[in-house]
């Protein structure tokens, strides 16, 4: 397990990233470039704001939203020169074949039409176990490039752009439908090896169907065309509390896709 760091520094989002390289097959999947400090410099504009490099297929991507909060609460109590380090939690995704078992933990591989009608038109070819995503004690989110999943969560899209705009408090969502994560096995794209012959294996995992939605990567066409949601989306926490996200952008300033800057807030 490895650790991308992210600074507060007097009030700001200073972000040092161990980049690890993507590639493989499509050009509009993979790329290999490196966040420049121009871009750590974007990034760390305000308070209020987070990147994660969420490109590698292979990794999940964990943030603890309260260990966040207690972060930059401690921070403003600090003199003006402190500097708080967050990072986000990197785990591998499991990929070894384990003994059959009686969960459905594992790698399933589907054919997708991606050279035809698209991904839509996909069909079963395989399955073996692995162990379970190994995930830290803690944590509320975790991105895998397009993906989100929740620590027992659950999701409401608003049709808000701005977390600025929001009704203030989260009494304006108690009577909202709060969708909870759910089980996926065609979502979270893990194996490449076959993917001229539209073979790909993906990690069976539960994801948030909603949250997942604030970045889609449609096929057709060719490269896959991918499609940011800037809905400001509220997560209620399973100890009752809310934030706010919202993705602002999926690409660096290189045009690597599935760097992912958000805006939050916790709590409303």
């Amino acid at each position: 397990m490895s650790f991308k760091k992210i600074h507060f520094l007097t009030g700001c989002v200073v972000v040092t990233l161990l980049l690890t390289a993507c590639e493989g097959l499509f050009s509009g999947l993979y790329d290999n470039d490196k966040l420049t400090e121009q871009e750590q410099e974007m990034a760390a504009a305000a308070a209020g704001r987070l990147y994660v490099d969420a490109s590698d297929w292979e990794k999940w991507y964990y943030l603890d939203i309260q260990e966040l909060r207690d972060s930059v609460n401690a921070l403003k109590e600090k003199d003006s020169t402190a500097v708080y380090t967050y990072r986000w939690k990197e785990y591998d995704i499991p990929m070894e074949r384990t003994e059959a078992s009686d969960t459905p933990t594992g790698i399933y591989t589907y054919w997708y039409d991606v050279f035809g009608a698209g991904i839509s038109v996909n069909e079963r070819r395989d399955f073996y176990p692995t162990i379970e995503q190994p995930m830290p004690e803690r944590w509320s989110i975790a991105v895998h490039r397009n993906n989100v999943r929740t620590n027992g969560a659950s999701v409401y899209e608003t049709g808000y752009t701005s977390i600025a705009d929001l009704p203030g408090g989260k009494d304006a969502f108690t009577d909202c439908t709060f969708i909870e994560d759910q089980w996926s096995e065609k979502d979270v794209w893990v194996v490449q090896g076959q993917m001229l012959s539209g073979l790909i294996g993906n990690q069976g995992i539960k994801i948030n169907p909603v949250l997942s939605q604030w970045l889609l990567v449609s096929i057709p066409p060719m490269p896959p065309q991918f499609t940011l949601n800037n809905h400001v989306f509220i997560l209620r926490l399973n100890d009752g509390t809310y934030a706010a996200l919202q993705l602002e952008n999926y690409l660096n300033s290189a045009g690597k896709k599935c760097c992912l800057t958000i805006n939050y807030k916790y709590p409303l």
